[in-house]
This record gives C-alpha cells, structure tokens and sequence, in this order.
C-alpha cells in the first residue's frame, strides 16, 4: 500500500510528463493543466492505498481517460456554442503569452556553453513538434513506451489494445518521426 509520502512522491516526479501528453494530445495550455490536475485528483481520491508499483499504470489509464472525457466535452460544448453563436457576441481576449514564462533557464553543464545548450534545445524543440505531428495513437503509444518506460503488456492495458497494436502504433510512430527529423535536419 503507497503512504501518503508514496503518492506524493509519484505525482511529483509524473507532473511534468502528464502536463507534455495532455499538451499534446489537447494543444491548449490551460486544458492540458486541467486534465493533469483532475487525473492527479481521482488518483488520490479513488486510490489512496494502491500499492505503490501499480500508481504509474493507474495514474496513466486515469490520465488518457481524462483527455478523453475533455473531448467528449468539448463535443457537446461546440455543438451548443454554435447553436448560440448567433445570439451572443463574442469578445476575445488578448492572450500574449507574458515574456517571463517564456524564459527557459538550464540548470546543466550545458547552460555553461551557450552553443551546446541552444543545439540540445533547438533539437529538443524538433523533437516535440513532430511528436505532436503523430497521430493520436501513435502518439499516445509513444509516450507512453518511450517516455514513461512502460512496457509492452503495461501500455496494452493503459490504451486498452492488443500488444500486437502497441507495438504496430510505436513502430509506425519511430519511422515517421525519423522521417521528419531526417527531413528537418537532424542526425540520427
């Protein structure tokens, strides 16, 4: 059974990758907050004596459950928006992202060698857009294998597929992300 100390540990290291795979999966920063912190919420909730071994499987079948319901959501949001469209005006807000939370500081060797860091960080940017370029499957498959180290059977059970798929989805996804970064560039 995870302590206290357990679960908080574990949502602390798995905060910052959730955030990336709803990022991904949603492409709306604030959203992507949300399904992160609601996942965290029903972990906690509904599992708080879980086995400490079983919270990073729980915590990912919770997460991809959660991106889901946020479309299922904005389904039924944009349907009655445009229903009203009509009827209401629409103001927009300006949403310029504020220039400080655009300051990415490296705390590495690397901050020490300016060329190295804007290389790593300049790749790392490739990186993300053409995983964001996936299909959702491959997408969600990829991380999950590659990112979050699980295996073959744990991703099958958190995608809720075959193996066979899993590993049809992360082949497909590798070849086509070296494809793109070939394309842009990159040494592989």
């Amino acid at each position: 059974m995870a302590s206290r100390k357990e679960m908080a540990d574990f949502l602390l290291s798995a905060e910052k990758r959730a955030f990336k795979q709803a990022l991904y999966a949603v492409r709306h920063e604030q959203n992507a907050l949300d399904i992160v912190q609601d996942a965290m919420m029903k972990l906690a909730d509904r599992y708080p004596h879980a086995p400490a071994a079983e919270l990073p499987l729980l915590f990912q079948r919770i997460l991809q459950n959660t991106i889901r319901d946020h479309f299922r959501r904005s389904k039924v949001r944009a349907f009655f928006s445009t229903l009203l469209s009509s009827l209401v005006p629409v103001r927009h807000e300006d949403e310029s992202p504020d220039p400080l939370e655009l300051l990415d500081i490296a705390a590495d060797d690397a901050s020490a060698n300016p060329e190295k860091w804007y290389a790593r960080k300049e790749v790392a940017q490739l990186i993300e857009g053409a995983v964001a370029l996936l299909p959702p499957r491959q997408r969600e498959a990829f991380l999950l294998r590659y990112w979050e180290g699980l295996d073959v059977a744990e991703t099958a059970l958190v995608m809720g597929c075959s193996q066979g798929s899993v590993k049809t989805h992360c082949s497909r996804a590798t070849h086509t992300l070296a494809t793109i970064l070939t394309q842009k560039g990159v040494a592989l």
